[in-house]
């Protein structure tokens, strides 16, 4: 089990990336109470993110309900997953309540010999 985080105000960035691979496992409703961002950035399409994949996204919705203000927020996601794509459908609406956005993107880049599927964050 996790030690309890000590008592202390919020932190308040532009953009947080999410820990991946292992560390993913310790993204919940604590973190998104006390990592208070106006972009989450979530990368590492691999196997044992998309095994928490739910529990972080949902974690989101009940993180992001204690902040009690209307700080829009953007969800980035970098790979493509079922999982996100099922939780973006049946929590919609929540979505739209607590000003969270999931910014999808049709565009890719070419770099060297590869492509990819990329999207522009202004601030």
């Amino acid at each position: 089990s996790r030690a309890a985080a000590p008592p202390g105000p919020p932190v308040y960035v532009d953009l947080a990336y999410m820990p991946g691979s292992w560390s993913a496992r310790t993204v919940d409703e604590e973190f998104f109470r006390r990592v208070r961002s106006l972009c989450y950035v979530v990368s590492g399409d691999d196997h044992l993110k998309e095994g928490v994949m739910r529990g972080i996204l949902d974690a989101l919705l009940a993180g992001k309900h204690q902040w009690g203000s209307d700080i829009q927020v953007t969800l980035i996601p970098t790979f493509d997953s079922l999982v996100m794509h099922e939780w973006y459908q049946e929590t919609h609406e929540r979505q739209q309540e607590l000003g969270i956005t999931v910014l999808g993107s049709n565009s890719t880049v070419a770099m060297q010999d590869e492509t990819f599927p990329a999207c522009k964050v202004e601030f």
